[in-house]
């Protein structure tokens, strides 16, 4: 790497303004180390998990939570675990409605229908991008801009002895399940992600909007919707889904030229259901962060091949190695670098891997457990500080 560009971000290194690191306020027993946050272990109803979050925004854009126990507003259950992933982008906010939201609005709809079911997954993501709107249309005389941000939403929920997995974008779930005649772990894709980079997404979009030739462009060698933005599905981004929020005063490159009668982003998460089977072992949720540099069987391999202490940080700091890799860099040097810079080597990335135990995957979800919450960490700018 050339001492140039050593200078330049040892120049761009700079610790907050009174010198400490603040971590958030949920962090619930997660511990920080620079830019990392993590909670190496922990047990949820259906075995152990472990999680971790490396911050690469000036602010997080990425939340992350599990929530284990009762599912539901009443103490009659269901039981089971709930894990969510939340890559933010444009800003923090959506992605923090949702790590505030979503679960409760889950519970809420579980209680109604007395169930856990696909039904109760879909409507808490169309009561969270509701809650969600309801705050862009209140804050856009004085905030329009945050018409603009939006977030990924992968969720899953385990419950019954079934494996919900819902998802909007493009962050991912993988399970690891093991093949007995072999010993190996085989890494499967639970999720399905709605990237226009996927050739089969950007047929979706054009058979959604035909009078649209316009809906799927190339734009710098990657494929963006309308030549803004690489998902079709999300949280927020209310620009692209209301054209009464796609005018001034919001900025110009976020508005289009011609008005839009219908949506052009969906909030509707694609739901797949799975038995869980004793073979299957753990299951990894991560932000796409840590699939621009692991592949599905290169993360599933590294769980099945450490201890599971720290397994999550153990994921991340690998992704981070190949971030350096890639830039002729020294992970060490990586290291040193700050929120903001450390964007332009890698993105925020959230890991939770949770474990599967047969014996608990298939108890009743009336057994009752202690209720636990965990949600990932970061750095918030100090309170006298103005991010720039």
């Amino acid at each position: 790497m050339t001492s140039g560009l050593m200078n330049f971000l040892r120049a761009c290194f700079q610790p907050g303004a009174d010198g400490l690191v603040h971590t958030s306020s949920s962090d619930s027993g997660g511990r920080q180390d620079g830019l990392l946050w993590y909670k190496d272990t922990g047990q949820h109803v259906n075995g152990e998990f472990s999680m971790a979050v490396v911050q690469a925004n000036n602010l997080l854009e990425d939340q992350s939570q599990i929530e284990s126990g009762c599912l539901s507003m009443q103490d009659s259950g269901p039981y089971g675990t709930f894990i969510g992933i939340y890559d933010g982008h444009g800003g923090p906010e959506t992605s923090r409605f949702i790590n505030e939201h979503l679960f409760q609005n889950l519970k809420r709809f579980t209680s109604e229908h007395q169930s856990m079911s696909v039904e109760v997954i879909r409507k808490a993501f169309q009561a969270t991008e509701e809650g969600f709107l309801s705050v862009v249309t209140r804050q856009w005389p004085t905030k329009p801009q945050i018409a603009a941000v939006g977030s990924c939403c992968l969720v899953g929920v385990i419950c019954s002895g079934t494996l919900y997995v819902a998802n909007l974008g493009d962050s991912r779930a993988v399970l690891g399940r093991l093949v007995r005649s072999t010993g190996e772990v085989l890494a499967i894709q639970l999720s399905a992600e709605h990237n226009v980079s996927i050739e089969s997404v950007r047929q979706e979009m054009q058979s959604l909007h035909p009078d649209d030739s316009q809906i799927v462009v190339l734009k710098h060698n990657v494929w963006r919707v309308k030549g803004l933005i690489q998902i079709s599905r999300s949280i927020g981004d209310v620009y692209l889904k209301k054209s009464e929020f796609n005018r001034e005063p919001l900025y110009a490159k976020f508005r289009l030229r011609e008005p839009f009668g219908k949506p052009i982003l969906s909030a509707d998460p694609a739901i797949s259901v799975h038995h869980l089977q004793p073979d299957d072992q753990f299951i990894i949720f991560a932000s796409d962060g840590l699939w621009e540099h692991l592949s599905n069987q290169g993360a599933v391999d590294i769980v099945q091949n450490h201890p599971r202490n720290g397994i999550a940080r153990r994921l991340v700091k690998t992704a981070l190695q190949e971030a350096a890799k890639k830039r002729e860099m020294r992970y060490s040097d990586l290291k040193k670098i700050d929120r903001g810079v450390r964007r332009h080597f890698h993105d925020d990335i959230s890991v939770a891997v949770v474990f599967l135990d047969s014996n608990l995957v298939s108890r009743a979800s009336s057994v009752k457990s202690p209720n636990i919450s965990v949600k990932g960490g970061g750095i918030s700018l100090p309170t006298k500080t103005t991010p720039t």
